[in-house]
Formats: structure tokens, sequence, C-alpha cells
């Protein structure tokens, strides 16, 4: 058993993909559409591309983070889709300021936005080289809309993919929650890999339930073998000579905690 969870494969995400589309997109649409007299000071300019930034760099620094802890990649996660949601209001007032609504869902444009799909990033052995590759040629797909010299376009693009990039991440966070409920986190992690090791040590017999290693384990009825799976449920047990058996001779279970006895 490792240390570490596997961690990373961010570039494989379409949340990551879609992410970095809309990062290209903002900076284009802020380097075109803002100026000084719709952001004297720039402050209008710094807020979107940094939100903007945020949402890419945090679904990355999530991936990562797995290794060590389910929560910060939970937390990441999330703010994440925090930092997206408000580049997607930021898009919606700039539509309301030119006193458009943006487009319906079931119209012909946003229809066709909703259509493309990312292709499977394919990674080689240079993999900065060939996501970079991948990522222009995926870009590419919506440059109908996001290279528009119509300020109103553009920004109904993003928010559509913005909105898609939301649901994912929302998906992803669920996928985070069900890991962390059936393999815990990296204190638990560690015990298991702690426990195991003893157990090696101990030559101890596999679990009749799970096939896990076993590990020696104490009881007011004296020495048993008891899974290592413990914390994850398994409730299997061996008997050693002189420790806990049921009647028969056989293999006992361990008392839960309600019913083991005071010591």
């Amino acid at each position: 058993m490792s240390f570490f969870s596997k961690s990373g494969g961010y570039r494989k995400l379409h949340s990551y993909a879609f992410a970095t589309i809309i990062q290209l997109g903002t900076l284009r649409f802020c380097q075109k559409f803002l100026n000084r007299t719709n952001d004297p000071c720039g402050r209008q300019y710094d807020q979107m591309t940094q939100a903007a930034r945020s949402g890419r760099v945090n679904i990355a620094e999530g991936s990562e983070r797995s290794a060590t802890s389910r929560e910060t990649e939970m937390k990441l996660t999330s703010v994440a889709k925090a930092s997206l949601a408000e580049l997607l209001n930021d898009y919606e007032m700039w539509l309301l300021n030119l006193g458009l609504a943006p487009w319906k869902r079931a119209s012909p444009e946003a229809q066709a936005v909703y259509a493309i799909n990312p292709d499977p990033a394919l990674l080689g052995d240079d993999t900065l080289h060939d996501y970079a590759v991948h990522i222009l040629a995926q870009a590419k797909k919506f440059a109908p809309w996001l290279e528009s010299d119509d300020s109103a376009t553009v920004a109904n693009a993003l928010l559509i993919l913005i909105t898609r990039t939301l649901g994912m991440l929302n998906n992803q966070l669920e996928a985070q929650g069900e890991a962390f409920k059936d393999e815990g986190g990296f204190r638990e992690h560690l015990t298991a890999v702690r426990v195991e090791a003893r157990a090696q040590k101990e030559e101890a017999p596999l679990c009749p339930a799970c096939q896990k290693p076993m590990t020696k384990r104490n009881s007011p009825h004296g020495l048993f073998w008891g899974c290592t799976g413990f914390s994850s449920g398994c409730r299997g047990t061996r008997p050693i000579d002189g420790g806990l058996r049921t009647q028969d001779g056989g293999p006992s279970q361990v008392p839960s905690p309600k019913s083991r006895p005071k010591s």
C-alpha cells in the first residue's frame, strides 16, 4: 500500500479544459472590450481576469492536493466554483448594462454552443506541450463566438461555458465526497499503511472475509487476529491459540463497540 493516494490527472478533466477556455476567452474579452471609458481604474479587468484564473488554477491545485487531503481537494473545488460564479455574474451584468437578456437556452445560438464538447486529452511524454496543443484545438471550436467583434455574443457564449463548468464541478464535488466516505482521509490512510506493515512483520494470516492482512488485537477474552480493514467496516477475525474463539472453535467476530464489556 502506498503512502499517498493517486492525485493529479486534472488535465484530463473536461471541467479543467472548459475553465482554461473560459480564462482565455475572458482575457480576450477584457482586452478587447474594456477601456478607459467603461473601466477607468482597471478594476473590472483585474476582477474578471482573476476570477477566471482562480476557477482554473483551483481545479488543478485541488486535484494535486487530493494525495494528502480529501478535505482540501473539496475546499479548492468549491473555491473554483465560487470564482466562476462570480465571473458569471460579471458577464450577466455586462449584458444587462447593454439592455440585453442572456440567450434563452432553447435558442439556436445557445444550442449551438451547448452542442460542442471537448475531445479527450491524449497526452504523451511532453505533457505541457501536448496539452497546450490540445487546448488550443478545443478553444478553436468556440472561436466563432469567443472571437466575435460583438461583446454580447462573447458574453453569452462565456455564460454558457461557465454554466456548463459549474455543473461539472458539482459532479466532481459529489464524487469527491463519495471517495472520502468510502476511503477516508489522509490520516486514516497512513494508519492503514502502518497497520498493514505491522501485520506483515507479524506474518499475519489473511482475513477470511476480505483477504486483507490481519493484525493481533486484544479483547477481554484474549488475543485474536483482527482484519486491518476494520476502519473500513470489515469485522473478519481469526483465532490465536488461547485467544478469542467461537464455541465450535471457529473464528469469532469482534463485539461491536456498544456490546463490548467494559475493561
